[in-house]
């Protein structure tokens, strides 16, 4: 007689993969989320979808009083595996970005593993903004696509988006041709969740931080990457044995955060160097004592401050002072 199914992978109580193959997957309703959301009203939001055959939604998010909106692309952490747009602590963030910055943020859902290992995030990233490029071509664009400026785009990814937003930048290269009349300017890296086979310093000495730790990074690989493949895979570790040359590869402007005191930090660190020494243009800040998700957890914060300061000087500084092209 069988044994009944039992738990063999558990991701905070929120994703949890059976014996059997079997997957539970908390509703928002289920989560006892640590974070209110804090809505002022001075920013108005509503969700589309934009890849109907996946049935995945963006969410976009605009200040009330204002026009001529550059673009901000938000894709939210969570290992590949948890994370939503809907969750309080993304839609905290995305409020705070789209009200600072006077931006349209467009903040984007995507497949999750275990049920769909990457690339599928990658793959969502990328239709996520080819349906920009879609509005901007279309004769009957959404409202909210009115007196934008296209060719004026940031992606800021967090933690696992952060990642994503690396290989959309290698994916479009310096410009982004394929998405024209969509210009992405700059990226905008928070964190960004990499892996590889050696431990780094601070994930092997650092402390345990409240929303993660070394047993969570290896189980989000596990879960995430194709079946079969190591954390030194292409997708985890951008500079690992199988990952490609990026010597010659035309890259738009990084902006890389990380907390001092994150498990992540050494690993952050030296990918901004890395890229550095390629001759990328790549501006590193490391905030002191700060751990895993502290902007997006805490958007409203004295650090988070400090954060928007710095992006707004990054897309100040690459933005086009030249002309404007408005749908």
């Amino acid at each position: 007689m069988g044994s009944f199914p039992h738990v063999i992978e558990d991701c905070l109580g929120i994703l949890q993969l059976y014996s059997d193959g079997s997957i539970f997957r908390s509703s928002d309703d289920q989560i006892d989320f640590k974070f209110t959301v804090q809505d002022d009203g001075s920013v108005v939001w509503k969700d589309c979808l934009y890849d109907e055959k996946n049935n995945l939604y963006l969410r976009l998010y605009k200040p009330k009083l204002a026009n001529k909106l550059k673009i901000v692309y938000f894709f939210h952490g969570g290992g590949f595996c948890v994370g939503s747009r809907t969750w309080p602590n993304c839609h905290n963030c995305c409020l705070r970005l789209s009200s600072d910055l006077q931006a349209l943020v467009i903040a984007p859902d995507y497949r999750l593993a275990p049920e769909f290992c990457l690339p599928a995030a990658m793959d969502d990233a990328f239709t996520s903004m080819k349906w920009l490029q879609n509005q901007a071509l279309s004769k009957t664009p959404d409202s909210w696509m009115k007196d934008i400026m296209i060719d004026q785009v940031f992606v800021i990814g967090d933690s696992s988006g952060g990642n994503m937003a690396h290989h959309l930048s290698l994916r479009l290269w310096v410009g982004s041709p394929e998405l024209a009349p969509v210009r992405v300017r700059g990226y905008v890296l928070m964190a960004p969740f990499f892996g590889g086979s050696l431990r780094t310093k601070s994930e092997a000495e650092g402390p345990a931080e409240p929303f993660l730790n070394v047993e969570i990074l290896d189980r989000f690989w596990r879960l995430s990457l194709p079946i079969g493949a190591t954390a030194d895979h292409p997708l985890a570790n951008p500079f690992g044995p199988l990952s490609p040359n990026l010597e010659s590869m035309k890259l738009d402007p990084l902006l890389v955060i990380v907390g001092g005191n994150e498990l992540l930090k050494d690993r952050v660190e030296d990918y901004a160097s890395k890229l550095k020494e390629l001759k990328k243009e790549v501006d590193y800040f490391e905030f002191d004592g700060m751990q895993h998700g502290f902007f997006t957890n805490d958007p409203f914060s004295q650090v988070a401050n400090q954060v928007l300061q710095e992006i707004k000087y990054f897309i100040c500084k690459n933005s086009s002072k030249s002309y404007y092209n408005i749908i």
